[in-house]
C-alpha cells in the first residue's frame, strides 16, 4: 500500500478541536493547579499502566483480602475500555473505544466526561479487530502538571495526543502523533503512554493482522505540549511494532525500555532491530538492544518477543514472548545478539508483568507464572497458576489479582492458588485491573466493574 503523509489537514484539527470544551490554544498550564495536584496526589493512587512507570503492578498499601469479592458498581459506558483504569486523586478515570474519558469519584457518581471525537469505525481499516477505534492504549497522569494524557485514533486514521485537566476534564492542548514514513492507516496506538524526563511518550504498532506498512514506533512529546516530537522508529522495512499494552518500561534514571515485535527481515537478511528489548534515552536515541540469536527465524514464525512488557528486576530484565523462551538480561548491558544471561523454556506470554519483592508474575497463555532472579542471573519457577488465570496480574491486599474472560480471580502470593473469584463482565483479552483502598477496577467491554476486597 502507498505510504501517505501522515500531517493532520487544518480541517481535521478544526474538527477535532471542535469536539473538545474550553481548549487552551497556548497548551500552558496553571501553575497553580499543578502545584495543588502536587500535594493533594495520593498514595493510592494509580497513574498509568500497572501503576506507574515502572510497571511494578503493586499497591502496598491495600489491605488484606478476606472473604468473598462483591460487585460495587456496574458502570455502562459508551464504548468498550480497553485501557486499564486510572485513579487519580481519588477519581476514577476511564477512557473509552469511542473516544470518550470519563472520571468518578469515589461513590462511582460521574464527576465529568469528555468525548474527544468520532472513532475510526474498523471498516474503514485496511485490517484491525476493534470496531470503533478509539482511546486502547492506558493513558497517563502527570502530577506535575495536573493532565491527563490520551492518545486517540479519530475518523480518518489520525491519531491524536489530547492532554485533560484532571479536574475537570477540558482540553488544556492536543497535539498530532502521525509522522511522516508509515501509513497511518495501519498504525495502532495499544501500549500504554509513559511519562519521563518532562515528557509523555506514545507507543505504536500495527492492527491485528500485520498489514499494510506500518512500523514499531515511539513518539514523545514535551508534559506542556510545546515544541516538536522526538521519534525512534525500528529500522526495518515494516512491522516491529511496539504494541504490547503496557507500553515501555521506565527505569529510575528516564530511560524507557520497549519490546519490539516480529520484522520484515528472516532468514538470510541483515538484522532490523525489530524482535528485540531496545533500550531508548530521554530524546528517544537508541542506547543498546537485545535480540535472540534466533531473531531471523522468530520474525519468519511470527514468534517475536513483543507480546510481552519488559520486566525491571534490580539489575535484571526479564523478557519473553510468543516463542515459550523467556530470557534473563543485564539491565547494563543488554547484550547485542544472543547476549542474554540465561534463557529457559517458560511459556507463552501476551501482556504485563507484575513486580515485587524479587518475585516477577507473568502473564502465560496456560496460566499466570511466578518466578525469580538468581544472583547469576538464573531463572526458578516458584509457582504455576490455573491453567484458566491468563490476564496480566498486579498485586495487593496479599494477592495476585488477574482477569480472563468475564472473572477476576484472587490468587494467593505463596501458592497461585485460586482463593476468590468473582464475575465482571466480559473483557478484552489483554485487560488488567487497576487497584486503589479495597477497591479492584476493571474495564469490560461495556465500561468499567468496580470490586470491592473484604
Amino acid at each position: 500500500m502507498r505510504t501517505r503523509a501522515l500531517v493532520l489537514s487544518t480541517a481535521a484539527i478544526v474538527a477535532v478541536a471542535a469536539c473538545t470544551a474550553a481548549t487552551d490554544s497556548s497548551g500552558g498550564v496553571s501553575p497553580t493547579h499543578a502545584a495543588r495536584s502536587a500535594t493533594s496526589a495520593k498514595i493510592t493512587d494509580w497513574t498509568t499502566y500497572h501503576g506507574g512507570g515502572g510497571r511494578a503492578g503493586y499497591d502496598g498499601r491495600m489491605p488484606a483480602a478476606k472473604g468473598t469479592p462483591r460487585i460495587r458498581a456496574t458502570l455502562r459506558l459508551d464504548g468498550a475500555v480497553y485501557a486499564s483504569p486510572l485513579v487519580v486523586d481519588g477519581r476514577t478515570i476511564v477512557a473509552t473505544e469511542n473516544d470518550t474519558v470519563y472520571a468518578f469519584n469515589a461513590k462511582n457518581h460521574k464527576v465529568w466526561s469528555r468525548h474527544l471525537a468520532a472513532p475510526e469505525p474498523q471498516n474503514q481499516l485496511p485490517c484491525g479487530n476493534i470496531d470503533p477505534l478509539g482511546i486502547t492504549g492506558t493513558p497517563v497522569y502527570d502530577r506535575r502538571t495536573g493532565l491527563i494524557y490520551v492518545a486517540a485514533e479519530t475518523s480518518g486514521a489520525h491519531h491524536t495526543l489530547f492532554a485533560l485537566r484532571a479536574k475537570n476534564g477540558t482540553v488544556a492542548f492536543h497535539r498530532s502523533l502521525d509522522l511522516a514514513g508509515v501509513d497511518r492507516h495501519a498504525m495502532q496506538e495499544r501500549g500504554a503512554l509513559a511519562l519521563a524526563n518532562g515528557r509523555v511518550y506514545v507507543p505504536f504498532g500495527g492492527l491485528a493482522g500485520d498489514c499494510a506498512d506500518y512500523k514499531g514506533r515511539v513518539v514523545g512529546y514535551a508534559a506542556g505540549g510545546k515544541g516538536r516530537p522526538v521519534s525512534y522508529t525500528v529500522p526495518t522495512a515494516r512491522e516491529a511494532g511496539m504494541w504490547t499494552p503496557p507500553g515501555p518500561t521506565v527505569d529510575g534514571s528516564g530511560h524507557l525500555f520497549v519490546s519490539a515485535g516480529n520484522g520484515a527481515s528472516g532468514p538470510g537478511d541483515k538484522y532490523d532491530y525489530s524482535d528485540s528489548v531496545t533500550e531508548l534515552g530521554p530524546s528517544l536515541h537508541r542506547l543498546q538492544i537485545f535480540s535472540p540469536r534466533t531473531w531471523a527465524t522468530d520474525n519468519q514464525a511470527d514468534l517475536d518477543l513483543g507480546s510481552q512488557g519488559p520486566a525491571l528486576d534490580g539489575k535484571w530484565i526479564f523478557i519473553a514472548g510468543k516463542s515459550g523462551t523467556a530470557y534473563v538480561l543485564r539491565k547494563s548491558h543488554l547484550g547485542g545478539i544472543g547476549g542474554a544471561v540465561s534463557s529457559s523454556r517458560l511459556c507463552t506470554s501476551f501482556g504485563g508483568t507484575a513486580v515485587h519483592a524479587g518475585v516477577i508474575y507473568v502473564p502465560c497463555t496456560d496460566g499466570v507464572r511466578a518466578v525469580r532472579i538468581d544472583s547469576h542471573g538464573r531463572l526458578h519457577v516458584l509457582w504455576h497458576a490455573d491453567s484458566g488465570v491468563v490476564g496480566s496480574p498486579v498485586i495487593g491486599g496479599n494477592r495476585v489479582w488477574s482477569v480472563a474472560g468475564d472473572t477476576l480471580y484472587g490468587l494467593s502470593l505463596k501458592t497461585g492458588r485460586t482463593l476468590e473469584q468473582v464475575r465482571t463482565g466480559d473483557t478484552n483479552r489483554f485487560a488488567t485491573p487497576a487497584l486503589s483502598g479495597r477497591r479492584v477496577l476493571v474495564g469490560t467491554l461495556t465500561g468499567l466493574t468496580v470490586v470491592r476486597t473484604s
